[in-house]
Order: structure tokens, then sequence, then C-alpha cells
């Protein structure tokens, strides 16, 4: 198809939103600080979460708002940089960004750029597609990402003000907002995790986490260990492989992968909508059971890495030892010594607010849930318990009451939101969690201004009924009679 078909796609999807716009007017009262326009919100991240949540505050008529985000344009989110698998994870029909607009959606546009063939045959949505449609949805609706810019500190003026700095095309400037969301991804309530001893004992060019950029090319003919049993694991070693690798070594810890996919479980609208109204208990519960399960790599996924000779697994085999010997990596554990050219590391992200930068001010102030929840003997766990907890808008909360207000317009739109809401980063929960945030933002927008639209009322003189003609022919007449 050309892409015509795109434009005329765009050109019906603008109509759509045009005749559902009802009410179209804007309605939140503009603010400023010392002279300087305060933003309405402020979001930290230009990925799919970010842009949702921007399109949904456009349907509110919240249109006081900035997106930021640190990487190059054309370059947000991890779909052409460290997303390393060659589909999405999700079923095909996975909907989410396009807020119920068909439309919008990821199989209007698909079909509208290869036919509707081409998605009939495919099962899952190729992962640069998704990057290009991502910034078709972006360009369709009318959201500006800043992009080059990092956020580096978050001040709060007062309760409902925050003085953002942030770093943006190599100069430092600030802003001022009265709700800020950090749309930060996977990683958004910690960092990536390299394990210590790789970090104390490895030339840092002889190893890099899968988050990280990797010249596959430089590894052709190189023997590669892969630290980590997930999925991104995998898709970082298929790459090795693809590229030429003379051996790629993957090591678990389990005994055995996991087959089943409890993502897969919780892709309903139940779980998706109400897991935030469960009591804590019922959460720690479900969740302690979710990450218990684990994901396995996809079918797809471990055969892109099988159909080599190359490749090997090594199951039940943590990695005892790390050390640097003779220009080599050597990884020690209880199957042997293996030595490797170059190490990927597979093993996550750590959940620890105290690590992000924009937060380092106020983090020891936020509430995780080892402050509000004490699990039954036998079911703790410091990973769920470093989580924040978050509210049902997804608001930090405070660690001490009234120690610091202003977290209530502070929002965790990213992993970090798991434990609290059921909400991940991913795809699904897209329409239901940027219905919660945007609801909870303009619910505090028009609560903040009551006194304002209260004045408005009084001075609201718009007329609509005119009846000066009619009392100038019932006088007429009056005059006849006389």
């Amino acid at each position: 198809m050309t892409m015509s078909s795109l434009d005329e796609l765009a050109k019906r999807v603008r109509f759509e939103l045009d005749c559902v716009a009802y009410p179209a007017r804007e309605w939140v009262v503009p603010r400023q600080h010392d002279g300087k326009p305060v933003l309405d919100v402020l979001i930290v991240g230009g990925g799919q979460n970010g842009l949702a949540l921007a399109f949904r505050l456009l349907r509110e008529r919240v249109t006081n708002v900035r997106v930021l985000d640190r990487s190059p344009s054309g370059q947000s989110g991890p779909w052409i940089t460290y997303a390393r698998m060659q589909t999405l994870r999700t079923p095909k029909h996975v909907s989410g960004p396009e807020l119920g607009l068909p439309g919008l959606s990821i199989r209007a546009w698909y079909e509208a750029k290869f036919g509707a063939a081409a998605w009939a045959g495919v099962n899952k949505i190729p992962r640069a597609d998704w990057h290009d449609y991502l910034g078709w949805l972006q360009s369709t609706v009318g959201i500006d990402v800043t992009n080059d810019a990092a956020v580096i500190d978050i001040e709060p003026l007062a309760d409902d003000l925050f003085d953002v700095r942030a770093i943006i095309a190599g100069k430092a400037e600030r802003l001022l907002a009265r709700h800020v969301v950090l749309a930060t991804g996977i990683e958004g309530a910690g960092k990536w995790q390299v394990p210590t001893v790789v970090k104390q004992a490895l030339p840092r060019e002889r190893y890099a986490h899968t988050a990280e950029p990797i010249d596959f090319a430089a590894l052709n003919g190189k023997r590669v260990g892969v630290i980590g049993a997930g999925a991104s694991a995998f898709d970082n070693a298929a790459m090795a492989l693809e590229a030429g690798a003379s051996a790629v070594d993957v090591f678990a810890r389990r005994r055995s992968l996991p087959k089943v996919n409890p993502n897969r479980y919780i892709e309903n609208a139940g779980y998706i909508r109400h897991f935030a109204d469960l009591d804590d208990e019922a959460k720690w519960r479900f969740m302690r059971r979710f990450f218990a399960l684990n994901q396995p790599p996809p079918q797809d996924t471990f055969e892109r890495c099988a159909r080599f000779d190359a490749f090997d697994l090594h199951l039940g085999s943590p990695i005892e030892s790390v050390t640097f010997e003779d220009g080599h990596v050597r990884l020690g554990t209880p199957g042997g010594v293996f030595d490797y050219d170059f190490l990927i590391v597979g093993t996550g992200f750590v959940v620890d607010l105290a690590l992000r930068p924009e937060l380092a001010r106020f983090a020891h102030k936020i509430a995780v849930w080892s402050d509000r929840y004490t699990p039954p003997k036998g079911a703790e766990s410091s990973m769920l318990g470093a989580y924040p907890y978050l509210s049902g808008d997804f608001q930090f909360t405070e660690k001490a009451s009234g120690a610091a207000p202003y977290l209530s317009r502070l929002y965790c739109h990213s992993f970090g939101a798991m434990m609290s809401l059921g909400a991940t980063a991913g795809i699904s929960q897209l329409k239901f969690s940027t219905e919660r945030i945007a609801l909870g933002i303009t619910r505090q927008l028009f609560r903040d201004d009551a006194e304002a639209f209260i004045a408005g009322l009084d001075r609201y003189d718009e007329v609509e009924l005119d009846i000066s003609a009619f009392e100038a022919r019932r006088a007429a007449r009056a005059s006849r009679v006389a």
C-alpha cells in the first residue's frame, strides 16, 4: 500500500476525534509563578506510556502539557535501541495507546500500510513496526515530544508546584509544573542491575547489560557468555549468534525454564482494571505468586537461539565467581569453569527509588510496601517490599503523614506501579492505567481551582437569548391599539 493510505487513515482518525470532542472547550485555569507560566502536567518519558497519557489528557481538554524524553528524536522507548526481539511478545490483537478509537489502532495502521492480507498473515507485531506505529500515532493526534531532555531533579516549591530541572539539548532548563508524571519505563522505579561481582572483576569493555548498546558485529567469531534466562537474555543471545559468535552459552540459576507465562493470565479487563481495588493482603499474595512463576522466553525466541549449534543452555548453574584472567572473562559455576571473550548480563533491574536522580530530594519520604504492609510469616519478600506504595490514581504516597503532601501530585506510570495497581510498563494496561491517572489529575485540577470556577460563574455573561425583537413588536402592537 502507498503512504497515501496512511494519510487517509490519519484524516479519518482526526474526523473521529472531532466527532467525539464534546465538551471541546478548554477549562483548566492558567497559572503563573513569579511571572513564569506553569505547566498543568509535565510527563517525563515519551514512550508508549507517556504518549498514551498525553493523548488521554488532550481528550480531557487538558492541553497545557509538556512531554520530555531523554532519547534522541525518533528513538523514544526501547523498540529500536535495546529491545532485541523480532516481534512483540504480546498477541497482535493487543490494544492500548489508541484509547478506544478503532482508526488509531495498530491493526488499522498495519492494514493501511501493508494491506489486510499482511495483517492476517502475522501472529505477532514486528518490533520495528510497533515503533513506527507509535510515531504515526504521535503525529496524528498532535503530541509534541521534546527529545534529548533528561530530567535530573524535581524540587517541590509548594504542595501544588514543582520546579523541574532538565538538561535539554545540552542546556540546563527549569520548568514549573502542577503535576508531574514519571512514565520512565521498566527501570522507572530503580535501575538496570549488573551484579557487583561483574562490575568489580571485569574491564568495562568486556561486559554489557541487555539494556545497554552492544556492538554485536564485534562479537563475530567470539565466545559469549550470557547470565540470566529471561526473555531479554535469550534475545541478546540470539543477536550474538546471528552476528556469528563462535559460541554463546546462557546460564540460569533455575533447574528448568518456566513453561507457563503468567502475563497471558492477567490479560483480562477484570485484572487490569480492578487489581488496584484489591486489599493489600490479596495484592501481596497475588504478586508473590506472579513473580515466583516468572516469565519464559517466547517459543520463537528460544528457537531463534536453539537453531544454532553454537548455542548451549546451562540450567541449575548459578554464577559462583567472575574473574578476568589471561584476557578472558572466566565464569565459575557448579558445572565447571568457562572462558569467554564477552559477557552479556541479563539480570534485570532493581527497585530502589533512591537510585532515581529525579527523586533524590525526597525518595526517603515516599512510602514503599514494607512501610505499609507486614506479610504473614513465610510470605516475606524484600523485593516486593521495595516497590512504591501508590494510590489508586498512581500517585506516590507519604511515608509519614503530612511530611510530603506534594507527593499527591507526583505519579508513577512505570513498572514501579506493578505491586499497587497491577500495571506494568507494557501495552495491554494502557487504556486502563491512563484513565486512572488522567482522571486523578483532572479531579485534582478542578478541585484546586474550585473557587475560580465559582467566581467564573458569577461573571459568566454569554447571552443565548435575545428577546429585543419580540419586545419591539409588542411595543409596536401596543402603539397601534392606542
